[in-house]
């Protein structure tokens, strides 16, 4: 326990209980070793709750308030030392119990200062003044507590003696837990409970394409084995596995977390009053004939493996039976426990087993978690975790899953080695189990302020008064919750003009894109449609299996705020019975190798969704002006002196007119389906990808491949891709506007030509609408060309419409990345409902 030298080595994640009479240094000792925000000192909190550190009476409130605040950094696995005395035995036992709670070693640092040095310390003080008798007590009960500290649970003591040694500390260092391996970035493939199978474990090995050199199974791209635990008991050949495994990892080439098998044995080993039942008689049988140097290996190898491990930068963690998100990383008794037999309720199933709790159904953490322990059918995703036991032994299979591709191998078993007194093959419900846990959403977890985090940039966030609109949103007016896997941001347009009569103009969008550092971009055509997110499947057994959504037919048609489309299901179905016989035909499902597929559209015409917009808005609008107008100019004609009002009212009626024609382009009569025209501009999503690495000519391509199965009702989108630094491309994109929007039409959309443009400040824009002359009069009105009123729209702001479309566009991103990396409903929703919420923020509608 006496530290003598110059640097302290103490576990990373700790409570460091500083221990020393008054005066002996431990307050200059932390400032010296320890960031001033990992010190909690009791002087400190005195000062808080009273504006003076000396008030004794104020004890009990400081030290609740240290509590406090250590119990949060200790909850967010931060380093923590605590400055006070600390010399009473029941003032430890607090701290080991908080160190405990939090799964966090306890570390003691005990400053045993001769008597002599505090005294003459404090005697130097003039902030604090006690009796003559305090320091004599203190230096007493410590050296009395000394040698008890081990029994109190410290597991790391450090004891120094005099000013010298003190002084002669250089530095103290923080030493990894042997849990903590987040260097080791795989690619990992991890095999679930072996229990004796070494045959099929040889197998299942060779199958995942390593191959054996001296007895060293290697992969030819570097990727390790990571063995979940229980390698013995029940099945044919125990040793043989822990020989392979153990050669496996002394070599460097795998890693292994030990099962509850694993523990029974080496209890075994070393003597322990074991029962010799659940297989571990078979075991004992089989080292019978091994030497006793073979067992001595097995008790060092299984005595020495860690409970548990967090891998990749904290992505993955590996335990035999799981591990709850507040144990990760951490050390302690019931971390092992809980990775060795996870937990359980206290009551057995009718088959005389221990009920377990299904901690997976809670987990809300974000690293992975791989585990094995209980046996299932197969392995199923429930909150980022999945069980990979999949009885082997019982006559299941083995299972591996790759990492991080996600990818499951398995082998079957060669035979039933011991039948299972809980039948592994249940009844299937028909939902996974992420589905079934996924049925009811909790409303709490999308209430009040939420701060998304995502892979694409810094966290988003979602003010408290946002949510409550999107709340009331998705619970009175959305479709089917779990069809909402993706919502598509709002659009930003260019920069104003400085052209004299355009608001818009293509020459301020492609000098957006250089600025941000982009050389090519593509230029699409804008329908004036409505925008469309379009799920379909192969058929309803794919969307069930998907979705976990019954009776509502191949899929589904929603608008940005997640309404249904249509109000008749029956032509819903119908245009999605269309467009699955295209991707059928063109043998979409399987070049995407997918069943389903998530599309980004334009469903036409505008009248069909915004009739009553129509009827009630710009018809009404534009029948009062031409009529109000059109009488107005016939007696201003009667009078030869009105002719400056005659003008100024023709230009009125010919604006109104025009008004009339711009939104009368984009209505025609719905009789029929043939009527629609569907035009999907990005693939979003397909089974277990989503495709944003791709260009966009890539995604146009695409889809025109399939659109040319149904050209009545499938229309692929014209392009350009232009280069910047060639202006004779630039000008001939600009002429292409010019004429798409002389003819009527809405526009162009200018992009990036890669899908996700990323520059020094950030994510580029995804797309900026680039909207012609006269369709910008539907917007901002018939008069809004005169040249007063378009003068004040040149002095419009972008910036909040800009923030905007790039938080909704990477949260649309990560909640498609979540989905299909088979995340709750809950994790895709937080993303969706972001959108949603951002939605109700104040930015200008005609923007």
């Amino acid at each position: 326990m006496h530290t003598h030298k110059d640097i302290l080595n103490i576990p990373e994640m700790s409570l460091v209980v500083l221990i020393g009479a008054s005066g002996s240094g431990k307050s200059t000792f932390a400032r010296q070793h320890f960031l001033p925000s990992e010190i909690v000192s009791s002087d400190a909190c005195r000062a808080m709750v009273s504006n003076d550190e000396n008030a004794q009476e104020f004890s009990k409130d400081a030290f609740e308030v240290a509590r406090f605040i250590i119990s949060k950094r200790l909850k967010h696995g931060l380093l923590t030392v605590v400055d006070a005395t600390n010399v009473r035995d029941e003032d430890r036992a607090d701290w080991v119990r908080l160190a405990r709670e939090f799964h966090v070693l306890p570390v003691a640092i005990v400053l045993n200062m001769p008597e002599k040095v505090c005294t003459e310390r404090h005697a130097q003080r003039t902030d604090r003044s006690f009796g003559a008798h305090v320091i004599p007590k203190q230096t007493a009960l410590l050296r009395r507590g000394l040698r008890r500290l081990r029994l109190e649970g410290f597991r790391h003591i450090h004891e120094l003696r005099n000013p010298e040694e003190v002084a002669a500390i250089t530095s103290i260092r923080r030493e990894p837990l042997f849990n903590n391996l987040k260097s080791e970035t795989g690619p990992f493939d991890i095999i679930g409970d072996i229990h004796g199978c070494h045959t099929e474990l040889v197998e299942l090995i060779q199958q995942l394409n390593y191959h054996e050199t001296d007895g060293v199974w290697r992969h030819p791209e570097g990727r390790r084995l990571v063995f979940l635990g229980d390698l013995v008991d029940r099945g044919p050949a125990s040793p043989a596995v822990l020989k392979l495994v153990m050669k496996q990892v002394k070599e460097g080439a795998a890693l292994c977390v030990p099962g509850n098998h694993d523990v029974k044995l080496v209890r075994w080993l070393n003597g322990k009053n074991v029962q010799l039942k659940h297989g571990l008689e078979q075991t004992v049988a089989q080292l019978s004939a091994e030497t006793p140097e073979f067992l001595e290996e097995i008790k060092t190898f299984l005595d020495g493996l860690v409970s548990h491990y967090v891998l990749d930068g904290g992505k993955l963690v590996v335990a035999h039976a799981g591990l709850k998100e507040e144990m990760q990383g951490r050390g302690s008794g019931r971390v092992r426990e809980f990775c060795y037999y996870g937990e359980t309720t206290g009551e057995t199933d009718e088959f005389g087993l221990p009920v377990r709790h299904n901690w997976a159904a809670d987990y809300n953490g974000k690293a992975m978690v791989v585990y094995g322990h209980t046996p299932v059918p197969s392995p199923q995703w429930l909150n980022r975790t999945i069980d990979i036991d999949t009885g082997c032994v019982f006559g299941g299979s083995l299972t591996a899953l790759r990492y991080p591709e996600k990818d499951l191998v398995s082998v079957k078993a060669k035979e039933i080695y011991c039948e299972p007194v809980r039948p592994l093959h249940m009844p299937p419900s028909g939902l996974t189990l992420q589905q079934q846990h996924d049925d009811v959403l909790n409303i709490a977890d999308f209430n009040g302020k939420m701060l998304i985090e995502n892979r694409y940039g810094g966290p988003v966030t979602i003010r408290e008064q946002h949510t409550i609109a999107a709340l009331e949103v998705m619970s009175r007016f959305a479709v089917n919750p779990k069809w909402l896997i993706y919502l598509p941001p709002t659009m930003s347009p260019a920069e104003t003009s400085k052209l004299p009569d355009f608001l818009e103009h293509p020459a301020e969008a492609f000098s957006y894109f250089r600025g941000v550092g982009v050389t090519k971009v593509i230029c699409e055509e804008k329908h004036m449609g409505s925008r469309a997110v379009v799920i379909v499947a192969k058929d309803e057994k794919a969307v069930e299996e998907t979705f976990g959504i019954k009776g509502e037919g191949i899929g589904v048609v929603y608008t940005r705020t997640g309404r249904s489309f249509f109000t008749d299901k029956n032509m819903e179905q119908a245009l999605l019975q269309r467009l699955n016989k295209a991707l059928a035909a063109s043998g979409f499902y399987e070049k995407f190798n997918t069943d389903w597929a998530c599309f980004d559209c334009e469903l036409m015409p505008w009248s069909a969704k915004a009739l009553s917009l129509i009827e009630t808005q710009y018809a009404s609008t534009g029948a009062a002006a031409t009529h109000a107008l059109s009488a107005a100019v016939q007696a201003l004609r009667q009078n030869e002196a009105a002719a400056p009002l005659l003008e100024k009212y023709s230009l009125k009626h010919q604006q109104a007119t025009q008004f009339i024609d711009a939104y009368r382009q984009y209505c025609w009569p719905v009789n029929s389906l043939d009527d629609y025209k569907l035009a999907p501009f990005h693939i979003m999503a397909t089974a277990g990808k989503t495709w944003f690495h791709q260009d966009h000519e890539w995604h146009m391509d695409e889809i025109a491949a399939f659109c040319e199965e149904d050209k009545n009702i499938l229309l692929a989108t014209p392009f350009k891709v232009v280069h910047l630094e060639d202006e004779e491309q630039v000008t001939e994109a600009t002429e292409w506007w010019n004429t798409l929007t002389g003819k009527g039409g809405e526009g162009m959309v200018v992009k990036s030509y890669q899908y996700l443009h990323q520059h020094a400040r950030g994510i580029a824009q995804p797309a900026i609408k680039i909207r012609g002359r006269e369709y910008l009069r539907i917007i901002y009105g018939p008069e809004y060309t005169t040249p007063a009123y378009l003068e004040r729209l040149k002095a419009r702001g972008l910036s909040a419409k800009r923030s905007l479309a790039l938080r909704e566009f990477v949260l649309g991103l990560e909640g498609l990345e979540r989905f299909v990396s088979k995340d709750s409903l809950k994790g895709v929703h937080e993303c969706v409902f972001g959108v949603l919420a951002l939605e109700s923020e104040p930015v200008d509608p005609r923007l």
